[in-house]
């Protein structure tokens, strides 16, 4: 890696899909905590998005980075709403395409095995904060009370990769 560890933090869903929108709350929380925080990771080069897309137009999107940490709304039915959870990409199964909106669309992974195979610049750090949702599929900009107080539990989690990050130097 470069002296710089160029590292997008990539907030996924959809803002008026209830519970889906998490991902974005929570990288709007880390966009206004950053200054701070971010000062005392010297050699990280943040840069924080929102996007609801996945596959394809996911990997596109990690494209000549170094690290990327995405944080998305899960539904496991094996942890309390609200919960907060840490892993690497490759624990997710391959079948989960992390917002895919399409049939013509692939899994993450597929699309990272693509974009490898054609030459693009991909992460090899790639981590995940999921945060255990309960309604993702009702129109509402809300999300339930157990998901928006897990907003700075998951901020705390991406704040705990990204010092990793910066530790592994």
């Amino acid at each position: 890696m470069s002296t710089n560890i160029r590292t997008r933090i990539i907030g996924l869903g959809n803002p008026i899909l209830g519970d889906d929108g998490v991902g974005w709350k929570v990288a709007e929380q880390l966009e206004k905590e950053n200054e701070s925080k971010g000062a005392h990771l010297p050699h990280l080069v943040i840069d924080i998005q929102k996007f609801s897309l996945g596959g394809l137009s996911l990997m596109e999107q990690m494209i000549d980075t170094d690290a990327v940490i995405l944080i998305d709304a899960i539904q496991t039915g094996t942890q309390p709403i609200g919960s907060v959870c840490k892993f690497d990409l490759e624990s997710l199964p391959n079948f989960s395409a992390t917002h895919t909106t399409s049939v013509h669309d692939t899994s993450l992974q597929n699309a990272l095995q693509a974009g490898r195979l054609l030459g693009a610049n991909l992460p090899q750090i790639i981590r995940v904060v999921g945060i255990e949702a309960e309604k993702v599929y009702e129109f509402s900009e809300e999300l339930s009370p157990a998901v928006e107080k897990a907003i700075p539990l998951a901020c705390q989690a991406v704040w705990e990769y990204l010092l990793e990050l910066e530790e592994k130097r």
